[in-house]
């Protein structure tokens, strides 16, 4: 080196990376790490409700409590979407994307109910493994749909975290947990993949549109068509079922806590997928198993593994190192109009009576 070059500049640059690390290290990650934890515990409480409503009440009905939790998104947002006017009313954008959403309600509506009845075909171990390619599903549309530019230490991340997972259903198998049913394991575990592809559809759906259009007209839109298509399939192949419960207060308020569980999760998660992104929300999530098994702990009696606690550890390690470094995604084709819609809202065209 000349002696006359001067290293400060080198020392420079590395400490103002270094402060940049630590930024990304406090409120961002700090409030990603904490939201991705609340939807977390929000998938934990429907675990827990529908468990119960299967062991304590012989409830096997997860169109019925599809129908609800639809119902309460939809009455919670469409009505709002009711008081806009011009290009932003609910006329308007069924008129234009009617097609959109009836696909992605069906899309979101034969998720949920292909995972459930997972369960009744193959064992809990290869549900928990094989929704994981949810992660790489979502990875796969952001690249090629959002365009979405993921760097050697987010696959590293992923990597970790799907080690915790795998932590996680180790320690299921040596504490002994209920298996399930293995009455026809090609079927159960097929069913796991196409939930988790079409999750996979849904999620990145969700951010395109919550980052390119609104939350709001999401939300509407996907209680709208979720609950009629629901609600047909229901009749379709539930009806048995649904007349079968033998209702009681403990029912309501157990199909009840479901669906406020519901509203949260869908409510909160295009909140968290905005700041962050649809593979990010997915990989938060994956702590959901573990808060159930601590709620069954103490709820059904599992027993108790310190390898619960590795996988904890290695999820979070995984979620923060995968968060840290941004993600940025260019969207899909058709933005001008999105971006014609908001100036048109700026300029006064749309009446917003979104409660703040």
């Amino acid at each position: 080196m000349s002696p006359d070059a001067d290293p400060r500049p080198g020392r420079f640059r590395a400490c103002a990376l270094l402060a940049g690390v630590r930024r990304a290290l406090t409120w961002r990650l700090a409030r990603t790490l904490a939201l991705g934890q609340v939807l977390a515990a929000l998938v934990c409480g429907t675990a827990v409700s529908s468990q119960y409503l299967s062991s304590g009440f012989s409830v096997e009905a997860p169109l019925l409590q599809s129908v609800l939790h639809y119902a309460l998104l939809g009455v919670s947002y469409t009505p709002v979407m009711l008081c806009r006017t011009g290009s932003g009313s609910v006329y308007q954008i069924g008129r234009r994307r009617w097609l959109q959403y009836f696909l992605l309600g069906l899309v979101d509506v034969e998720a949920n109910y292909a995972v459930v009845k997972a369960y009744q075909y193959t064992t809990l171990t290869s549900v928990q493994l094989l929704d994981c390619f949810v992660i790489p599903v979502v990875m796969v549309l952001s690249w090629w749909l959002l365009k979405a530019r993921y760097r050697p230490i987010h696959y590293v991340a992923v990597s970790v975290c799907l080690l915790g997972v795998g932590a996680m259903v180790g320690a299921d198998l040596l504490a002994g947990r209920d298996q399930g049913s293995a009455s026809n394991m090609l079927l159960g575990d097929g069913l796991v993949l196409l939930s988790a592809t079409l999750y996979g559809i849904s999620n990145v759906w969700q951010e395109y549109t919550v980052k390119n259009r609104s939350r709001l007209e999401f939300l509407g839109m996907l209680g709208l068509f979720g609950v009629i298509i629901s609600s047909v399939q229901m009749l379709v192949l539930e009806l048995h079922q649904v007349s079968a419960i033998q209702w009681s207060w403990q029912v309501a308020v157990l199909l009840g806590a479901f669906a406020c569980c519901m509203l949260g999760l869908y409510s909160l998660m295009p909140v968290v997928i905005k700041e962050s992104s649809a593979a990010a929300v997915n990989l938060s999530m994956l702590t959901a198993d573990i808060f159930a098994v601590f709620c069954g702990i103490f709820l059904f009696h599992y027993h108790f593994s310190g390898l619960y606690i590795v996988s904890l550890v290695l999820i979070f390690v995984g979620f923060i190192a995968f968060n840290a470094v941004p993600t940025p995604t260019s969207g899909m084709d058709g933005l001008s109009e999105d971006v014609a819609e908001g100036e048109r809202r700026k300029s006064g065209d749309v009446v917003d009576c979104t409660p703040l």
